[in-house]
């Protein structure tokens, strides 16, 4: 099966208390994907970050932001799942607040995924392997878009990472004020690969690539605000990303 992925997106970061994020994967996995997606969601990925191990990174999408609102009401407030399960979810939670809204940067740039989610009771770690890169722009957003589509992404193709989606931040106001989104503006791409090595094999060769390092990520420094953001991700086994 291939979908189309909703275009309302959160891209969240939670950092754990150590020694807990398999708990939480496996109460994530087992507990709250069906029954956020009974609600109105989509839930798109669950990772764990590679050079974080206190770090789970996950994604959900929505229909419009009112379907947003409505959902995560009927999930935190009013769901069962959430509230039998809460108490054992936080226990595992430091910070839950690093939060992205984001909207597909294109008409064609949000996610588009092939395949079926594995059962509930899965526990089979796929080989696959995600980037998933966080820019600040410094100018307005189209324009950035304009310009990593015309200079950026070539050569992410030339060193085997062509984006699979890539979103901007929705400036549009909170649904559901109990969970914070973030404020800064940002550029999301993500990339997918087969393994760890063809990812590590991506990034060492657009280290090495001189229309890289001497055209464009000059070009790209003097359009962002603050150092860019890169995690390295490994989909849990339930993941529909993979």
């Amino acid at each position: 099966m291939t979908e189309n992925i909703w275009p309302v997106v959160e891209l969240r970061q939670y950092t754990l208390r150590p020694g807990t994020r398999d708990v939480l994967i496996e109460l994530f996995d087992r507990e709250f994907v069906e029954t956020q997606e009974a609600v109105g969601m989509r839930i798109v990925a669950q990772f764990r970050d590679e050079d974080d191990p206190d770090r789970f990174v996950w994604i959900r999408a929505f229909p419009d932001l009112a379907t947003r609102g409505a959902a995560l009401t009927a999930f935190y407030v009013d769901g069962a799942a959430w509230r039998t399960h809460a108490p054992a979810a936080r226990a595992t939670m430091v910070d839950t607040d690093n939060a992205l809204l984001l909207q597909p940067a294109s008409a064609t740039s949000g996610f588009t995924l092939a395949g079926e989610r594995p059962g509930v009771h899965a526990t089979d770690l796929p080989q696959s392997r995600v980037l998933a890169t966080i820019y600040y722009p410094d100018t307005p957003p189209a324009e950035f878009a304009e310009f990593f589509d015309k200079r950026v992404r070539p050569v992410l193709v030339e060193t085997g990472a062509p984006p699979i989606a890539c979103y901007l931040t929705d400036p549009s106001p909170n649904t559901f004020a109990p969970l914070p989104i973030r404020a800064e503006t940002v550029f999301v791409w993500f990339a997918l690969f087969d393994n760890a090595d063809r990812r590590a094999e991506h990034i060492d060769r657009l280290a090495d690539s001189r229309a890289w390092t001497a055209e464009v990520r000059p070009e790209l420094t003097k359009r962002l605000s603050g150092p860019v953001e890169q995690l390295l991700l490994s989909p849990t086994a339930r993941s529909l990303l993979r």
